[in-house]
């Protein structure tokens, strides 16, 4: 069970992180977990037999003569206690990590004035988004592109969004949803401050919370219950069939639209597009 459990680890998988909870814990719990469950899963093999001399009175004999007497006795050298658990380190990695939260503190900002300024920002990024994949806007290609969704950088770019909205306005409370690649959490903290300003008000980011890591959903996402090795190598192989099919369209993209960007994963980059929740509140 150990080689074949270890084999089912080979693939990717989504964790839920809590709030407040750095992802460098999180990936060591991980891994603590893994490997109890792989230790766990291994049968220890039998022990192999040695022959050992004992000295003693001959059996049957009055005499009180010594004799050897040969015996067959296990060898520990392969015991647990002996050699130690039989996995000791695995190599996970972080594909998008994720910090800690921050806190913060409204009045005079409507719901239509918050709208406008995200219409503008994202336009704004939009526009980006079309300079750094290189295309022709002329272009047939470019077209079908914008169309399909699927205009990606073409190289390493700044945080780019191609979508933001707000689900919740309550003041002096608002949560937005913002689609973008190539982002860190202080970007996004950085963009709530940014707006605020628009609104000619202050705004602090409260929460950031990643809802989609390309294909991956919060449904996909494993929680701190379900971190354990039989859950993780059943994630793996339900994520499977969507990873193969993903690199099979990435592939097709890219044969299809050389030398521009795929539709999952832009050329020269490592970050698919993620969707995230960021709560703000604005004060006055």
């Amino acid at each position: 069970m150990g080689s074949s459990g270890l084999a089912r680890l080979q693939g990717l998988f989504a964790v839920y992180k809590p709030p407040g909870l750095k992802w460098l814990h999180l990936r060591e719990t991980v891994e603590l977990q893994l490997l109890k469950g792989l230790n766990a899963s291994v049968k220890p093999p039998a022990p192999k037999q040695r022959v050992h001399f004992l000295l003693g009175p001959a059996e049957g004999s009055e005499e009180k003569k010594l004799t050897l007497t040969a015996t067959s006795v296990p060898t520990l050298t392969t015991h647990r206690l002996v050699r130690g658990p039989a996995f000791t380190s695995l190599k996970i990695g972080v594909g998008h990590r994720l910090d800690a939260q921050a806190s913060g503190v409204l009045d005079h900002v409507t719901r239509e004035l918050l709208d406008r300024i995200l219409a503008i920002i994202q336009g704004s990024h939009q526009k980006a988004l079309v300079m750094y994949s290189n295309l022709d806007l002329k272009s047939q290609e470019a077209y079908q592109m914008a169309v399909q969704g699927v205009i990606r950088p073409m190289n390493k770019s700044p945080m780019l969004i191609s979508g933001i909205r707000c689900l919740h306005f309550a003041p002096p409370e608002f949560l937005l949803e913002v689609q973008c690649m190539h982002e860190t959490q202080q970007q996004l903290r950085r963009l709530v401050h940014e707006i605020g300003l628009e609104l000619r008000t202050t705004a602090v980011c409260v929460q950031v919370r990643r809802t989609r890591d390309g294909f991956f959903r919060l449904d996909d996402a494993l929680l701190r219950t379900q971190w354990d090795l039989h859950s993780i190598q059943d994630a793996i192989q339900a994520a499977a069939p969507r990873v193969a099919a993903e690199l099979k369209k990435n592939l097709r993209l890219r044969l299809g639209h050389q030398p521009l960007p795929s539709a999952g994963q832009p050329c020269g980059s490592k970050d698919p597009s993620s969707t995230l929740g960021v709560e703000s509140s604005v004060g006055p």
